[in-house]
């Protein structure tokens, strides 16, 4: 078990690793050894997440969850197939962390009077230094 809050935990059973070939760092090593760790994770179908945990998940993800509702993360960042695999769960676990946190509702607020005098002051003011560059006048 996966712990992420003292009332949300993760089976280890729901997350797929598949490893494949990473680009980047390496040598021969790259070219010889799967190290790179695509992990999958099953939001959708899920039992351990709260539906509004799920959402706000699904929103945060983007591009990484599929049309399925299967979040993709790919971890590729170290030469070690462990290391790539700690990294990639440490990043779901903080992903479903970021969306167990309930967004603060936001208040419609009117401005002030005073706030709007003092833009209506500023427009005057720049409007008065606009119309002083217009041409000089001819006297002649």
């Amino acid at each position: 078990m996966i712990r992420i809050t003292r009332a949300i935990a993760i089976d280890e059973s729901e997350l797929v690793e598949k490893f494949v070939r990473a680009s980047g760092p390496g040598g021969q090593n790259v070219n010889k050894v799967s190290t790179a760790v695509e992990l999958r994770f099953d939001v959708a179908g899920s039992p351990n997440l709260p539906p509004d945990v799920k959402a706000r998940l699904i929103r945060l993800a983007g591009q990484r969850m599929t049309n399925e509702g299967v979040l993709v993360i790919d971890a590729q960042q170290y030469r070690s197939q462990e290391r790539n695999r700690e990294d990639a769960k440490s990043r779901l676990v903080e992903l479903i962390c970021q969306a167990t946190h309930v967004p603060k509702p936001r208040r419609k607020t009117k401005p002030t009077k005073a706030s709007k005098e003092r833009r209506h002051e500023g427009k005057a003011r720049r409007a008065q230094v606009k119309k002083l560059r217009g041409k000089k006048p001819n006297f002649d």
